[in-house]
């Protein structure tokens, strides 16, 4: 072949979107086959669509509930109404279809090298089933009394129940993996003990601390921080602290998951400040900020805090905002700009902030840590360089929400994993996080704008005076219809339209090129079958014209052959010609000039 169809063919191969992850899967960052499992559950396939899931995830029915789901902010369908139902339709099949006993439990075989995980939240608890599932002996050490970490004592029971995560956290035990509850690092064992008893160390601490801002009045008594509140809800559903008039500070979900834990005790006065300046600003989800409007909550939207003012025992008894015009400059950094002429009090006992939270440190003093306070590790393997202790998570600052947490956690197993068998642990990493796809689709405007599920909720009177599960999920026929819903985005017009390329090809056009490049043998019946129409080119959005490579495959090959075709089916074919034009098949001969008498002219 050419030099230009040698370039054609690479060209295709580093161009060519056939086998490009769809927006969704490649915006999860634990790759979950989201395409996959939504259309099995549009085609009623329950079963198999919690199958799916669980090839990647082991926590599906508490991501169903909380996940931050990134998969349906970059779903093309919502560009044609509202993105698909991603996060419901996985809660549905966990919640109906999920059966505990087909559950895989196999591990390989079993291996001498032990891990110790600090920390039983999602990045901890994915390290710790990866590494478990290689067969390595694996203990998880947290100094909560029970499983989950954040997601047990930062999340509500009524968004997040606790039957919920004790189930699917079964499983790391059904595994083999031990745990090591109410186990303080620093105090019950220390960092170096751990590093010296295991072969290696994942730190997966979550961000535990509370952050309290310096204004006026922060240290009086009625003061607390959003996560202490939520660890004691969730642990008693009690917090008996409070005052009967409580103000939350902060725009996130943190802040309305504070706000509506209060709303829950003893029905109580409950506020929310924020500098955000309506709902759509806020970084907390539309739908969370009009369920707590429900349940009672009073919005100051687009007010920041002056002092929270007390009386003479240093009790809060009112709290000073101010208007708050901008909280971000032109480049998007976070740069407040308040109109000090507007401010107002109100009437308060007791402030909630609930602006931040960061890593507790203690116990892990001997850490490198960088300059905002995350341990320090190389960015690719999440090692601490010179040891055999990882970490990763909230403990790295690298996640946000649960599932970039899990996929933290699981980069980190890779890790260990390489380190154990002395493998290169730098090598094909470029694709452990969300990623951006190569895929690029148009979506035709002329869709119909079918309305996107939604699910039941319990009546907001009713909800305020317990922790029950607030979203009861939808059922049978919503998920078949939400399903069907789904655009299965990919680009591989070439291939349904043209039955050759459908025949000969397992994904798409470029992995029968890289064949070609590698050096392996083609059966010539594949370029021979191309009639040469360029319905390809036509329909690339690239507009390849596999046409031309296949042309020019034909003429090597008849070259190689020196100048016959290479088809096997054409040898017969040369077989007949030859003896067609030999005098075996001649049915008459030519006759000798001698023997031929000369014609007779008759005279009449």
């Amino acid at each position: 072949m050419t030099e230009q169809t040698i370039r054609t063919m690479q060209e295709l191969i580093d161009g060519c979107m056939g086998d490009a992850a769809p927006y969704c899967q490649a915006a999860c960052p634990m790759h979950t086959d989201v395409r996959g499992y939504v259309n099995l559950i549009g085609e009623g396939r329950f079963g198999e669509a919690i199958a799916l899931i669980r090839e990647k995830l082991f926590l599906p029915a508490t991501l169903g509930r909380i996940c931050a789901h990134p998969c349906e902010d970059s779903c093309k369908r919502g560009e044609v109404g509202a993105p698909m139902a991603i996060a419901a339709l996985k809660r549905f099949v966990a919640d109906n279809y999920d059966d505990p006993a087909k559950w895989d439990t196999a591990i390989e075989s079993e291996k001498p090298e032990s891990v110790a995980i600090i920390g039983s939240g999602p990045a901890g608890a994915q390290a710790a089933f990866d590494l478990r599932r290689k067969g390595y002996q694996v203990t998880i050490i947290d100094r909560l009394p029970v499983v989950g970490g954040m997601l047990r004592v930062g999340i509500p029971a009524y968004r997040l129940p606790r039957d919920i995560i004790e189930l699917e956290y079964s499983l790391l035990k059904a595994i083999g993996v031990q745990f090591r509850m109410n186990t303080h690092v620093g105090t019950d064992v220390t960092m170096e003990e751990l590093a010296e008893s295991y072969n290696a160390v994942i730190v997966a601490v979550g961000a535990h601390t509370g952050i309290m801002p310096p204004v006026p009045g922060h240290d009086a008594n009625g003061v607390f921080d959003a996560v202490t509140l939520l660890r004691d809800v969730s642990m008693t559903e009690r917090f008996d602290a409070l005052g009967s008039r409580v103000l939350v500070v902060g725009g996130g979900n943190v802040a309305i998951d504070a706000a509506r834990s209060v709303r829950r005790l003893d029905d109580r006065v409950v506020h929310l400040a924020c500098l955000e300046c309506n709902a759509g600003c806020m970084p907390a989800h539309d739908w969370e900020v009009d369920e707590a409007l429900d349940e009672g909550v009073s919005m100051h939207q687009g007010w920041g805090i002056v002092s929270i003012n007390t009386d003479r025992m240093n009790a809060v008894e009112s709290v000073t905002l101010k208007r708050c015009i901008s909280v971000f400059d032109a480049a998007g950094r976070f740069a407040p700009v308040y109109d000090d002429g507007e401010r107002k009090t109100i009437a308060v006992d007791s402030v909630v902030f609930a602006i931040g939270q960061k890593v507790d440190g203690r116990g892990l003093d001997s850490l490198p840590r960088t300059a905002r306070g995350h341990i320090a590790v190389d960015e690719v393997t999440l090692q601490i360089p010179g040891t055999s202790i990882f970490a990763a998570g909230d403990a790295t600052g690298h996640s946000v929400i649960a599932v970039e947490a899990m996929a933290e956690g699981r980069k980190a197993a890779r890790s260990v994993y390489r380190m154990f068998r002395n493998e290169n642990m730098r090598e094909d990493r470029d694709f452990e996080r969300a990623y951006k796809t190569a895929l690029e689709t148009e979506i035709s405007q002329n869709y119909v704008r079918t309305p996107r599920v939604t699910s039941r909720l319990r009546r907001a009177s009713e909800r305020v005076g317990d922790f029950a599960e607030v979203d009861l999920g939808i059922e049978d026929a919503q998920a078949l219809a939400e399903g069907g819903r789904c655009l299965s985005c990919e680009c591989r017009n070439c291939v349904k339209e043209c039955l050759m390329l459908e025949r000969y090809t397992d994904t798409c056009p470029k992995d029968l090129f890289q064949k070609i490049l590698n050096g392996e043998e083609i059966d010539p019946v594949i370029p021979y079958s191309c009639n040469m129409c360029s319905m390809c080119t036509v329909l690339c959005p690239k507009n390849y014209r596999m046409q031309d490579v296949f042309m020019e495959m034909r003429k090597d090959l008849v070259a190689q052959t020196g100048g016959k075709s290479p088809m096997k089916g054409h040898k017969a074919i040369y077989m007949h010609q030859k003896l067609g034009f030999s005098k075996l098949f001649n049915i008459t001969r030519a006759a000798s000039p001698a023997r031929v008498a000369p014609k007779k002219e008759t005279v009449r």
